[in-house]
């Protein structure tokens, strides 16, 4: 049977579309206060008449500097740079919302990934070939503003001070050729590239390990700043944050365990190496 999001879902849907919706009709009065067509502030922005007349009407989701862009092209005085953050989280499906606004202020994030590269670690293209093989499939427009909000996320890495991140990965993961052998090597060489971080740390999970700590599934584990942990599972178009006590306990000892049975992070980067070199 199909799943059919619940109440609180569509809710939060709505509450998005009528956000969009607000935000552009501002841009729309500002923008014929200031005398400009749609026209001339495309042109000034660099998009399309087209993509202005989607920005006003709710149809398009602008990109972080392009509503900064906007305010100051439009004499905003803020108006448009203050509903930043709630524009860009109207990217994200509605399930994963509260878990982006978690991550957004997050002081450390654990995960774990049994299908898939986590997203923090996705390239533009892996990440597009992930939305692009979604059933049912997505309209391209759709896919891009997915793509998008998920390099959106990779600015956790230019925050100061920076977050603890660790990452434990299936191995076969490492090996499943999503949009193919090129998609993949370009997956890798990032995946190492960022295991260069001093505060990330990559930990690849072996396919023969016996005893597996793993076997309820992928999970992340986020600790707000002056917040207490909580766990995000995820399946299906699904997902829920859970803050109760001694269920997170739960998650983040069965982490701990992961890691115990993973390579070490230097042994994973060496792994990842000899899979570029296709020894493996």
């Amino acid at each position: 049977m199909a799943q059919v999001p619940g109440p609180s879902a569509a809710r939060e849907a709505d509450s998005a579309d009528e956000l969009l919706r607000c935000f552009g009709r501002q841009v729309k009065i500002l923008r014929e206060r200031a005398g400009l067509t749609q026209a001339a502030l495309a042109q000034r922005l660099g998009y399309s008449e087209a993509q202005i007349a989607a920005i006003e009407q709710g149809r398009r989701i602008p990109r972080p500097e392009a509503i900064d862009r906007l305010d100051s092209l439009l004499d905003g005085d803020g108006l448009l740079i203050a509903m930043k953050r709630a524009v860009a989280l109207t990217r994200y499906p509605a399930f994963f919302r509260d878990a982006a606004r978690i991550e957004e202020e997050t002081v450390e994030f654990h995960a774990y990934a049994v299908l898939a590269v986590p997203g923090l670690l996705q390239t533009e293209e892996y990440a597009r070939t992930m939305f692009t093989v979604w059933r049912p499939r997505r309209r391209e427009d759709e896919i891009e503003e997915m793509v998008a909000a998920r390099l959106a996320r990779h600015r956790i890495y230019e925050r100061k001070p920076a977050p603890t991140l660790s990452f434990v990965i299936e191995e076969s993961v490492l090996e499943r050729p999503f949009g193919g052998v090129e998609v993949l090597r370009g997956q890798l060489e990032h995946i190492r590239l960022v295991a260069e971080n001093p505060h990330v740390e990559i930990q690849v999970m072996p396919t023969r390990v016996v005893d597996h700590a793993g076997a309820d599934g992928p999970f992340t584990l986020m600790t707000p700043e002056g917040g207490e942990q909580v766990a995000y599972v995820e399946s299906q178009a699904n997902g829920r944050v859970i803050t109760n006590r001694e269920s997170v306990r739960g998650f983040a000892v069965r982490y701990g365990i992961l890691r115990a049975q993973a390579l070490s992070p230097a042994e994973s980067v060496r792994h990842i190496e000899k899979l570029l070199q296709g020894e493996l």
